[in-house]
């Protein structure tokens, strides 16, 4: 046993009895895989897998950064005490919870209405200051939203939500759905796309009913998305007894459909909400750590896809300190931890997946560009500029390469206009193939948490995504702002049974 780094943790049995007790932790290598190991005075010691693979973590822990501080994130939740003083990470996305009513009972959610027994619905005048809030975040307003839930559509308002979401300058707006509505018709999709919503973010457990009990609607969503040409992101929560093994059948499928569909982001199930009656034995069963989705990738496309193809998300922070260098203003910056996730980009050459890693050396790119992002003086733009017309094509194998690649072409105008708009066409002749593993009270790591991008905004203040729901806090915020279920059926004049689907499995 070999320890790497000291952390701080909580302990999860504390917080099953309902408290949160900051505790030390130490991230260790043994036997060729990652752990966090944390103890308590009271509860005794814990050990969660962190890295299935040590060298796929050391190579990823390279390249951790420091982000501009944000004192709008909360770090003290309620009662408990203070998990650290300054948070590291600007908001990269913004979570707006609308409602936690749901026509489904997906058997892994904790948050939907029917299962906590109170709804949380915020008005529309509070959703426009929880927004103009996520906008005046420090150190730089937040530019994408995520509209979720429950299942947003059950409002039927969240048309008038997108479009307040644009006026107050969100520039990216996505609506995380598990897609039934948007199966039932295309004019619906349609509006969606009118109402100038950016992307999809569906959910999409596996391609056959026994893993993905929606399967059917969920392709007929796609056809729908694709008639009214709206873009979707597939999201798997990965479960290690029930859908781990169709992860890279979920890949194959993206790829059949990467003319609408533009990426698949898989989610490693966290053992969030009810976890009081959680028995270890199921969690371990159930657990699924980053190497173990990618094991599931290597044999489906046997070595086509492989764990070396992923980097983590502060690996492109150099391009967002080359555009902040340009533009003299502060960008947004993907200082995320690296145990927050990593991606990859996959091309179609001649049949088959071609990960973006495979024709340019995307390490000796980013030093490069990590250089170029500290020139000073004048006509640093031409300089740049011109550095990128001498030097880009030497990262790339064009012999390797898909039929017209140019990357040159792609990011020249990219330097001298400093802007990611002129890099959207290599996103959109490609396919994103992400994860994001959310913390829970069994592996958290603090320093994980201090760095996270992705934020709730909400009527207590700007929560960082894995306290809101790894720790709970969510659970008290909506707690606290609810009505319970009978006193909305009274308002309402309907019954909460009747949001549920008549016409596919609930669960």
């Amino acid at each position: 046993m070999k320890e790497l780094e000291k952390t701080e943790s909580i302990c999860p049995v504390c917080y099953q009895e309902g408290k949160i007790q900051k505790i030390d932790a130490k991230i260790i290598e043994q036997n060729g895989k990652i752990w966090i190991t944390k103890k308590c005075k009271k509860h005794g010691s814990f050990k969660e897998i962190y890295f299935g693979d040590a060298d796929l973590y050391k190579k990823w822990m390279k390249y951790k950064v420091d982000g501009k501080d944000s004192p709008d994130v909360k770090t003290k939740f309620f009662d408990y005490p203070v998990l650290y003083d300054k948070h590291k990470s600007q908001s990269v996305l913004t979570n707006l919870l609308i409602t936690n009513r749901c026509n489904l009972r997906c058997s892994y959610c904790f948050m939907n209405a029917g299962a906590s027994g109170n709804v949380y619905e915020p008005t529309l005048d509070q959703i426009r200051e929880l927004l103009i809030q996520a906008r005046n975040e420090r150190p730089m307003g937040s530019k994408a939203l995520q509209i979720t839930g429950g299942e947003p559509t059950m409002r039927d308002d969240l048309f008038e939500i997108i479009r307040m979401s644009k006026e107050v300058g969100f520039s990216h707006v996505q609506v995380n759905t598990n897609g039934i509505k948007l199966a039932d018709s295309v004019e619906y999709c349609k509006r969606l796309k009118d109402a100038k919503v950016n992307t999809i973010y569906m959910s999409f457990d596996g391609v056959t009913k026994e893993t993905n009990s929606w399967v059917e609607p969920n392709k007929k969503a796609i056809e729908n998305l694709r008639k009214a040409n709206l873009k979707v992101v597939l999201v798997p929560v990965l479960i290690g007894d029930k859908n781990i093994h169709e992860a890279g059948k979920i890949v194959r499928f993206a790829l059949d459909n990467m003319d609408i569909v533009r990426g698949v982001n898989f989610q490693p199930i966290s053992f969030c909400g009810r976890v009081t009656k959680l028995k270890d034995e199921t969690r371990d069963k159930q657990r699924v750590d980053y190497v173990m989705m990618m094991k599931e990738l290597e044999k489906e496309f046997d070595g086509g896809i492989s764990r070396d193809d992923f980097y983590p998300v502060p690996f492109v922070y150099p391009i967002s300190k080359l555009i902040e260098m340009l533009k003299g203003e502060t960008q947004v910056e993907f200082t995320a931890h690296p145990g927050c996730g990593g991606a990859t980009y996959l091309f179609m050459e001649n049949g088959k997946p071609l990960p973006v890693t495979r024709f340019i050396d995307v390490e000796g790119l980013l030093k490069f560009i990590n250089k170029e992002s500290e020139i000073k003086g004048p006509f640093k733009k031409i300089r740049v500029a011109s550095s990128f017309l001498k030097n880009i094509d030497k990262f790339v194998d064009y012999e390797k390469a898909p039929h017209g690649f140019d990357l040159k072409k792609l990011l020249k105008d990219a330097a001298i206009g400093g802007s990611y708009d002129s890099l959207r066409g290599f996103h959109y002749k490609s396919l994103f193939i992400g994860s994001m593993w959310f913390q829970d009270a069994f592996n958290l790591n603090i320093d994980r948490l201090k760095r996270c991008v992705i934020h709730y905004t909400t009527l207590e203040g700007i929560v960082p995504f894995c306290a809101y729901n790894g720790l709970g806090i969510g659970d008290r915020i909506r707690e606290k702002h609810s009505i319970s279920i009978k006193e909305w059926e009274k308002q309402t004049g309907r019954k909460m049974k009747d949001d549920l689907r008549k016409d596919v499995p609930l669960t």
